[in-house]
């Protein structure tokens, strides 16, 4: 039988000499890939052959872009503990840079049947929604959506989440205990309205968290928070320490 010989296809051998780029160490983390016109040249390529390996880098976690900069080698400085409870302030804090917030919306509303089954509420009880979205050193990281019980935290509308810690003001203006947290994890991409808050392309996958947290009010463990947060992937990693028992 004659032998079958496939050609690699150009795009694939750019990316593979990237990688290597990356795991040699002569390209480091954060910092930024040569051009689309270095890269022509270096490897004698097209403009469509560049911006297909680089895309398909970015995709499987190699690389990011920021818009209108440049396209960057992804490391793991800049990743985070899913078992941990802490605000997202205090995680952008944790890597190292500079938290801010817009809120987009801070308000009581009506709940409804499966949101108060949820937190163990009452169908008159009213909820605070808080739509925000956080940043690091003043890029989008995330947009998160809570839900807090009215009747535990009166007044919480009143504060200005633009400035504040929604966790630091849970703790000390109303003396509130967190003990744990329960969150499912699951892929999405970036459509329309995440996309122009996160500022980033439609289709950029994102990790989608849906979680509640449990706190101490009137000496009773109570859900005091759901919470729907969109990561983007293209600059943080999540990791999980795992020990044998």
């Amino acid at each position: 039988m004659d032998e079958m010989y496939f050609k690699v296809p150009k795009y694939y051998t750019l990316k593979k000499e990237i990688v290597k780029k990356i795991d040699n160490d002569e390209l480091l983390d954060d910092q930024m890939i040569p051009s689309e016109r270095e890269l022509i040249k270096e490897f004698g390529v097209s403009r469509i052959t560049v911006r297909r390996a680089v895309d398909e880098l970015v995709k499987e976690g190699y690389l990011y872009k920021i818009q209108g900069k440049g396209t960057y080698v992804k490391g793991d400085s800049k990743k985070q503990d899913l078992f941990s409870i802490t605000s997202c302030t205090q995680d952008i804090i944790n890597l190292g840079m500079t938290p801010s917030r817009k809120v987009f919306r801070c308000e009581v509303i009506n709940s409804y049947p499966k949101r108060s089954r949820q937190m163990e509420l009452d169908k008159a009880d009213k909820l605070v929604v808080i739509d925000r979205v956080y940043y690091a050193d003043e890029e989008p990281i995330n947009r998160t959506i809570t839900y807090l019980p009215e009747k535990y935290f009166p007044g919480l509308e009143e504060h200005d989440f633009h400035k504040e810690s929604l966790y630091e003001v849970l703790e000390n203006h109303y003396n509130l205990k967190i003990t744990r947290a329960t969150r499912t994890i699951e892929a999405i991409v970036a459509e329309d309205e995440i996309s122009n808050m996160l500022e980033v392309e439609n289709g950029l996958p994102l990790l989608l968290f849906r979680g509640t947290t449990y706190g101490i009010i009137n000496n009773k463990e109570v859900p005091v928070e759901t919470f729907k947060t969109c990561y983007r992937t293209d600059k943080y990693k999540f990791y999980i320490n795992q020990v044998k028992v």
